[in-house]
């Protein structure tokens, strides 16, 4: 018969500074989202016109309801 494993934890790290990081990469994360779903259209893309980013989210930008055409 084995023995049961002990296995060690380390705990939550539950600071002010791990929230604020975590928070600021989330918002960047939402935001990029947001531009490449709902803002990005060929004449004020980023990517100098082209409509590949366009097309490739054209499905998820009606299916979140913003206007494209």
């Amino acid at each position: 018969m084995s023995e049961p494993r002990i296995t060690a934890t380390r705990p939550v790290d539950l600071s002010a500074a791990s929230a604020a990081v975590w928070l600021s990469a989330t918002t960047f994360l939402a935001l990029l989202a947001l531009y490449f779903v709902g803002i990005d259209q060929c004449a004020v893309s980023l990517f100098g016109g082209d409509a590949h980013v366009h097309e490739f989210l054209h499905d998820a930008r009606h299916l979140l309801g913003f206007p494209c055409h």
